[in-house]
């Protein structure tokens, strides 16, 4: 029987790998198969139905589709399928996220800074910064959000939506229904900006409020709308000019995403590894609570020279699909790769982003999202209105600043 176990596994590599409980490239393609061809399916269903005109009309990109499609499943019928699909699933939350991630660099080339000039570059600068800031400030001091929940909507709000969220994720470790929370809030606020910018626009032509011309109002809605489709949208109401200029002050905004990340993880590092809100909710187990009283001081009386967790500082996180992203950027740069080659990528990143926000919403239960209550969608609301009256005030004084 031994012998011909051990025969059989040599012509298996499948069953090999379990009998020696060394899991092979063969085992794991077939554990990740179901939750891939699963986010697989729902980012198709999303991009296809991203291509209907009323809803490019509107700024509803495939991302966007693909996080509401991923909750409805998550919500009704995966709970059923969790066996066979969540190694798949979390790959392509995380793993494909992460090369979607990079391949976003074809998207924009270090020519788009130029073109926008070194004003451009400022405000976007300005824009950014302020709003991470007071989001983190509001949402912690104010509302009393947990730190990495504050920071995943101040990163989504201050850079490009829902990329920016899940590329910020690995960096603040946020949970899945962290990050959905920062995704619905700027694509409910995104949203309202895309009718709401034009809107002001006119409002601002007809009462002449201020001096803003359509390479003014892309300049003014790059720096400031959430996602690339709303801006774009946005922008297309206006005129072609504005909708170039937005796009490429948006694109410049998007390429901020690397070096953000790499600040930011620095800057966390200097924190304990259990620091602030973190150190209680990274300590809490599966089922939400906190551990026995008697493991605390079992820990405070054990090994005095080891240090504490609450000691030991957080190592700095580099996120290298950041780097990815600026070294594939840089190489678009170049000019020097074929048209065709890059129009497929960016159809292939669009899939894999796609996948990454299914995976998340399948992965979210409704009852989390709600349980998060009014104060991320009110934290999101205050960002809303800095990024509308403060964003014009920055763009505005920066114009005069630089004489443009």
């Amino acid at each position: 029987m031994g012998e011909c176990m051990s025969l059989s596994s040599l012509t298996n590599p499948v069953t090999a790998a379990v009998v020696h409980g060394r899991p092979n490239g063969w085992q794991r393609a077939l554990s990740l198969g179901p939750g891939i061809a699963l986010t697989g399916a729902l980012a198709a269903a999303a991009i296809e139905l991203g291509k209907l005109s009323w809803l490019q009309s509107n700024g509803i990109s495939a991302l966007t589709l693909a996080i509401v499609l991923g909750m409805l499943v998550g919500n009704t019928v995966y709970p059923r399928l969790a066996s066979a699909s969540a190694g798949g699933v979390i790959f392509s939350k995380q793993t494909l996220l992460r090369a979607g991630i990079i391949l976003y660099g074809l998207r924009l080339t270090f020519q788009d800074i130029a073109n926008v000039g070194i004003s451009g570059v400022t405000i976007d600068i300005v824009v950014l910064s302020s709003t991470f800031v007071l989001s983190w400030w509001l949402g912690t001091r104010i509302f009393g959000l947990d730190r990495r929940t504050a920071m995943l909507i101040g990163a989504g709000s201050s850079i490009c939506g829902a990329a920016a969220v899940m590329a910020t994720e690995p960096v603040v470790r946020g949970r899945a229904e962290q990050v959905t929370v920062a995704v619905s809030t700027v694509v409910v606020f995104g949203t309202l900006d895309i009718f709401l910018y034009p809107a002001m626009y006119h409002l601002n032509s007809r009462y002449h409020l201020l001096a803003m011309s359509p390479t003014a109002y892309g300049i003014y809605a790059g720096s400031t709308i959430h996602e690339v489709a709303q801006v774009v949208a946005a922008g297309r109401a206006i005129a072609d000019a504005a909708a170039n200029t937005a796009v490429i002050t948006k694109m410049v905004r998007v390429m901020m995403l690397a070096p953000f990340l790499i600040i930011l993880s620095t800057y966390l590092s200097r924190f304990p590894q259990c620091g602030e809100d973190q150190c209680h909710e990274d300590q809490r187990g599966e089922d939400g609570h906190a551990p026995p009283a008697g493991n605390a001081s079992a820990s405070a009386t054990g090994n005095a020279s080891a240090p504490r967790a609450s000691q030991r500082p957080r190592r700095v996180v580099i996120p290298w699909f950041a780097l990815g992203f600026v070294a594939v950027a840089g190489l678009n740069s170049l000019a020097i790769l074929p048209h065709t080659f890059v129009s497929t990528a960016v159809d292939v990143d669009t899939g894999l982003l796609a996948m990454a926000m299914a995976a998340l919403g399948a992965t979210t239960h409704v009852s989390a999202v709600r349980t998060a209550g009014i104060k991320p969608l009110a934290l999101a609301a205050l960002l809303f209105l800095w990024l509308i009256f403060g964003g014009v005030a920055i763009n505005a004084g920066i114009s005069t600043l630089f004489g443009s």
